[in-house]
């Protein structure tokens, strides 16, 4: 598989407050989308996140996100090690997703950004 880059998540009580720092921090400019009830920013490598807590708490499970080349690649490369995919692929609004709990029992989500693709 071929990883692309990582982005951290943060889960923030205020999103416009953590937009300024990671703003300033960066040198990006935030990107904002929804994800469900959650609001998302995404700045440079952070994903800042804010909304209702019981959404939060699953988003906080997963540790961060890593963008790859090709989903189906990192399907095949994850089984091959013995991870467990435990949602996805789906497709997203800018490609697609899915989440995998390796079998140290870290959970990481793999996005690419093949557009116009059936999962």
């Amino acid at each position: 598989m071929d990883i692309l880059g990582t982005s951290l998540r943060v889960c923030v009580k205020d999103l416009d407050a953590a937009i300024a720092v990671y703003e300033r921090l960066t040198g990006a400019e935030a990107l904002r989308f929804q994800r469900g009830g959650v609001s998302v920013a995404a700045v440079g490598c952070f994903f800042l996140m804010s909304g209702p807590e019981a959404e939060l708490s699953i988003l906080r499970k997963v540790t961060a996100t890593i963008a790859v080349k090709d989903v189906d690649d990192a399907v095949a490369d994850l089984k091959a090690v013995g991870a467990d995919i435990i949602a996805g692929p789906l497709p997203t609004p800018i490609g697609r997703n899915l989440v995998a709990r390796h079998p140290d029992g870290s959970v990481f989500e793999y996005v690419d950004r093949q557009q116009g693709q059936a999962a």
